[in-house]
């Protein structure tokens, strides 16, 4: 297969074709709560933060590294996903990922030390992937281009309700049991999904489709999509962002709480306000594709991101209060409603349906990979201090910035494919 071939080879005579309005329903429904697994499973104990680390007798980096562990395994546990979906279709792999996913999250429960808690999160994180990086390849299995960015943008409608409702939900329970009871609810909807899969999504990749030669033929295709500039750059500017937008995910609660005195109810509803400025950004976004190009979509949101981290990083260097560190968050997490659906859709643009897990899994790997990496950083000056956490969240932004105009130069992709 030859890099044009990774592109562009047109899909097969037997894709499924489009569904009927109630099937893209449905199917938008299942897999946006596929793709929800990732900020269910983060955002949910966001609030439980400070009382898991008294609970367990650790420092605040210790506490965020469940953090980093889970994002961890869902960035590695997509590299495996992907490639199987490509060669044993998108059902059984799903199936066997969210199953497995809702066990871990059981095990979650009974964590008796910080150190087990994060080997369980790594667990959790790796098994739950498979939910993230099929849903993903299930839609370029269906869709391309602009028809892609609109149903990603769609799909944002689902699973961007889960970081608006997860901390506020994890709030909540605080009030009624310890951590462990929100590992508790985690597995009960690893338990939905499983059934809402089972019962309600048909495979998309018939046999005749799907990739041969296996472990060496999955290995050609990673190298030769590492050696794709757009695919690369486009993949950067998703990961780089998604790690500034974590860095404020890991170290927000210890920022917002313990800095400028939040409650962790009052916490929850400046995150879920943030949410919903992800999820109005991100339908806006899918209204304008096909009227608007989607590089200069994403060139917008990348731009509002680079602002809003600088806005921050002055905001908190300026000693200002929440009147004004608020609205800077507000401003650069908005933006990933354009960035994410957008980078996406422009790096999957054009692969072939046998090479879409795969494509798909690289993106999740630099998405929960950079995120994992970047996950610490909020913490390393201690909980005194919302410096770093600014600091990398406008470094990150204008590097994913860099990344497009760098490396994808969107401006001459028509002159060199």
């Amino acid at each position: 297969m030859s890099q044009a071939e990774t592109r562009a080879e047109p899909a097969p005579p037997s894709t499924p074709a489009a569904p009927a309005p109630a099937g893209r329903l449905r199917l938008i429904i299942i897999l946006g709560a596929l793709t929800a697994v990732a900020p269910l499973s983060i955002d949910m104990y966001l609030p439980a933060l400070p009382e898991l680390s008294k609970d367990l007798s650790t420092g605040t980096m210790q506490a965020q590294l469940t953090l980093t562990a889970c994002v961890i395994g869902l960035a590695l546990g997509q590299a495996i996903a992907g490639p199987l979906s490509d060669t044993f279709g998108r059902r059984r792999p799903l199936l066997i990922g969210i199953a497995a996913y809702a066990v871990a999250s059981l095990l979650c429960v009974l964590a008796p030390t910080v150190e087990t808690l994060i080997a369980l999160r790594l667990v959790q994180g790796a098994t739950g992937a498979a939910g993230i990086v099929i849903a993903r390849a299930i839609v370029r299995d269906r869709h391309d281009g602009v028809a892609a960015a609109k149903f990603f943008s769609a799909l944002m409608l689902v699973n961007g309700l889960a970081p608006i409702l997860a901390p506020v939900l994890g709030g909540q329970l605080l009030r009624l049991t310890p951590w462990p009871g929100v590992f508790a609810v985690l597995a009960g909807i690893g338990t939905l999904l499983f059934f809402a899969v089972l019962l309600g999504l048909r495979e998309t990749l018939p046999p005749e489709a799907r990739a041969t030669g296996g472990v060496r033929a999955t290995l050609t295709t990673f190298r030769r999509l590492l050696a794709d500039r757009i695919f690369v750059g486009y993949a950067l500017a998703l990961g780089l962002s998604f790690a500034g937008m974590f860095t404020y995910i890991s170290g927000s609660p210890f920022v917002l709480q313990g800095i400028y005195d939040m409650s962790p109810q009052a916490y929850s509803l400046v995150f879920g306000v943030n949410s919903i400025g992800i999820v109005a950004a991100g339908q806006v976004g899918g209204w304008l594709a096909g009227r608007v190009a989607l590089e200069r979509l994403l060139a917008v949101g990348l731009g509002i991101s680079a602002v809003g981290g600088i806005a921050l990083l002055a905001a908190v260097l300026t000693g200002a209060g929440p009147a004004v560190v608020l609205p800077a968050l507000f401003l650069g997490v908005t933006a990933q409603g354009l960035i994410l659906p957008n980078s996406t859709a422009l790096a999957l643009n054009g692969r072939a349906p046998r090479v879409a897990g795969s494509a798909s899994a690289l993106l999740g790997v630099a998405q929960f990979g950079l995120g994992g990496a970047a996950a610490p950083l909020a913490g390393l000056a201690g909980p005194d201090t919302a410096v770093p956490m600014a600091a990398a969240i406008a470094v990150l932004a204008i590097l994913a910035a860099l990344a497009v105009a760098i490396i994808a130069r969107p401006g001459r992709v028509a002159s060199q494919d």
